[in-house]
């Protein structure tokens, strides 16, 4: 498979990309990875790290399409690549475009990325790396350019496929897009749960947590938990109502010393993004779906007042699961509650199992983990 792979400055794709290289070869597969910026930093021997994008925007189309080039030439015998690069940039020149449609049809890629990770992270990274005055709402602003400008790109090659990936707040999802590279057969799966009001909830979070884990164990999965704006969102909200102008917050983030460094992030600015971390939740998590074969939603009980425990349904995961249904993709349900599921439930519902394990040996007796190498990956 030929994979183009994108996602803002800031990103720092590069050792997430060697990391699936990694992985790769531990299952005997081979990946190549093309990283453009490098390559034209070898072209401008002249130009100091970091500084790449004040040159002006002739040079640069110049130095890209030089190394888009020779990616073409050398790859062109080669299994499975990736193509490490970006849709767009937005810098001193504006927004503008990082590609070239020729040389992209040239490659012929099969898959697009696009890249995600949450945005306070990303914003730390482009500071440490850059001399640039960004705010958390121009990092929010020119994610959403990039998974845009990524789409359209792949819909200039019909036969490719794009996606959305975050690289993983808590393990790197290397695997992940690995599967997609070398195990592209893979059910693709939308692990769905309730979130924001569980958090205070450690005994369901454990369980909600074994749930996605034995999913991405033998599926490629998609979950929208990798990237979680909204907890930030909610810190900030609290920390205002207490008088406080920054937060400290723990990075979610792999590859790299800056890992284990907490965040300073501005309250005010958190605040300022509240719209966009509301609306770029709901449109990342219905294209996970829509890229996704199936959706796979765990129900926990969770304890109610007097004593009487309910279903943890939640709003975000009802309107997961109706759209994964208005789309005809597969929708199945564990329901852990006593409390019998609505007809709601019932009628959009492929099948409803009683626990992950019911429904993984369901999944295993359709032949939907497909075959595994002696890896088991």
């Amino acid at each position: 498979m030929r994979a183009i792979v994108t996602g803002q400055v800031g990103m720092d794709k590069k050792p997430f990309l060697e990391g699936v290289a990694r992985f790769a070869g531990q299952q005997g597969e081979s990946v190549e990875v093309y990283h453009v910026g490098d390559m034209m930093y070898r072209e401008a021997r002249d130009v100091r790290p970091g500084k790449i994008l004040d040159l002006p925007i002739s040079r640069l189309d110049s130095m890209r399409r030089a190394a888009f080039k020779d990616i073409i030439a050398d790859s062109r015998d080669r299994a499975n690549i990736v193509v490490n690069t970006h849709a767009t940039f937005r810098w001193r020149h504006g927004l503008f475009a990082a590609f070239d449609y020729d040389q992209v049809q040239k490659l012929a890629p099969d898959l697009f990325v696009c890249l995600v990770d949450n945005i306070e992270v990303v914003h730390d990274r482009l500071h440490s790396e850059h001399e640039v005055d960004a705010t958390l709402k121009d990092c929010m602003v020119w994610r959403e350019e990039e998974i845009l400008a990524t789409e359209l790109l792949s819909r200039s090659i019909p036969s490719s496929r794009f996606y959305i990936l975050s690289r993983g707040r808590h393990e790197p999802t290397t695997r992940t897009l690995f599967r997609l590279l070398c195990r592209p057969d893979m059910k693709k799966v939308y692990p769905s749960f309730p979130m924001s009001h569980v958090v205070d909830m450690p005994d369901v979070l454990a369980e909600i947590d074994r749930f996605r884990a034995a999913l991405a164990d033998h599926f490629i999965t998609f979950d929208p938990g990798d990237v979680d704006e909204k907890l930030l969102l909610d810190r900030a909200i609290a920390a205002a109502k207490q008088g406080q102008d920054w937060l400290d917050v723990a990075p979610h983030s792999f590859g790299g010393a800056r890992a284990a460094k907490p965040l300073r992030v501005r309250v005010r600015e958190v605040l300022d993004i509240a719209g966009d971390v509301d609306g770029q939740i709901y449109m990342r998590d219905f294209k996970l779906i829509d890229q996704s074969d199936m959706i796979v939603s765990y129900i926990p009980e969770l304890p109610g007042a007097g004593g009487k425990d309910i279903p943890g349904l939640s709003s975000g995961v009802e309107r997961e699961l109706h759209h994964a249904f208005e789309h005809t993709k597969e929708v199945y349900v564990v329901w852990r509650p006593k409390k019998a599921p609505s007809p709601f439930i019932t009628e959009t519902a492929t099948r409803i199992f009683k626990t992950t394990d019911e429904a993984l040996n369901y999944f295993e007796e359709q032949g939907m983990f497909g075959a595994k190498n002696l890896f088991g990956q």
